[in-house]
């Protein structure tokens, strides 16, 4: 099995999945987003450096780093032309372009009947202060973006006024949610091929509880409830892997926040003797076996 790890190959994720394919003996190469090449007219379609992408029987997506409109429309377009030439990608571009957008995922929640906090998304200052006004407390997110940043709460009108005019002069778009009272934790769990194959609780000192921002991972038993609404989550933005993050609010009832299409473990597995690279990595090749 040839396999193609698009981002570093070096860092504490790469190795491990490195090390997991070796284990079912797929050989990997590792290559960066930035350094995609794509041609119309003869072949290879797409290559990276030495590496002939549309060669490979897998691409698995490690990495999507930030850059221009034009360079993330590129890197999205090559995935899908890795797709439309046969090439098996995970998770698929349109999953990653689905979970990347906040909007698209938290509507695609509620349409599949996943239990999401009320969501606004806006361009109008006025509109974006109703929602301060109606809900009291509002989580204001980047669209896209992850690992907390960015993510600030409002619960003063005057205060939310300065914060989104200030938004306002960079021209970005409201996305707001109604916030959840969850004291300083939340869950995370890890979905591979509609399982859930490890979780854990993130507990901070604060409303934050990404492990990015400092937050401790805890070991987790996930109840059944937890595994429905984070395979569903998962399913309902078309991801084959993905880390789901759910909120208990005071009252017990749960709700999914985010998917990560591109999601890390390094937390999690200090909480779990569950192998995730390898996990990950056999059902991929599993999945493959079913295909050839």
């Amino acid at each position: 099995m040839n396999v193609c790890l698009i981002g570093s190959g070096d860092g504490w994720h790469g190795e491990r999945l490195r090390a997991a394919f070796a284990r079912r003996g797929a050989s990997v190469s590792a290559v960066s987003p930035q350094r995609l090449r794509a041609r119309v007219g003869g072949r290879p379609a797409v290559t990276a450096g030495q590496v002939a992408l549309d060669h490979a029987d897998l691409v698995l997506v490690r990495s999507m780093p930030a850059g221009s409109l034009e360079q993330i429309v590129f890197r999205m377009d090559v995935l899908h032309v890795l797709e439309t030439l046969g090439v098996r990608v995970v998770n698929p571009p349109r999953s990653i372009e689905r979970a990347v957008d906040k909007y698209l995922t938290s509507k695609l929640l509620e349409v599949h009947g996943v239990p999401t906090p009320a969501t606004v998304v806006t361009e109008s200052v006025d509109e974006a202060l109703e929602c301060v006004r109606q809900w009291g407390r509002v989580v204001v997110k980047p669209l896209f973006g992850g690992q907390g940043v960015g993510m600030v709460r409002v619960d003063d009108p005057d205060v939310a006024v300065r914060v989104f005019r200030a938004l306002h002069l960079g021209r970005y778009v409201y996305y707001l949610q109604e916030y959840v009272e969850h004291g300083t934790e939340d869950i995370r769990t890890f979905v591979v091929g509609g399982r859930v194959t490890a979780a854990m609780v993130r507990r901070g000192t604060g409303w934050k509880t990404n492990v990015a921002q400092g937050a401790t991972p805890v070991p987790c038993a996930p109840d059944p409830e937890v595994i429905t609404w984070s395979v569903r989550a998962a399913r309902a933005v078309g991801t084959f892997y993905a880390g789901v993050d759910l909120l208990r609010d005071a009252a017990g009832r749960l709700y999914v926040t985010e998917v990560n299409s591109i999601p890390g473990w390094k937390g999690l597995q200090q909480t779990t003797a569950v192998d995730i690279a390898q996990t990950l990595v056999d059902a991929l090749v599993v999945r493959a076996d079913d295909r050839s």
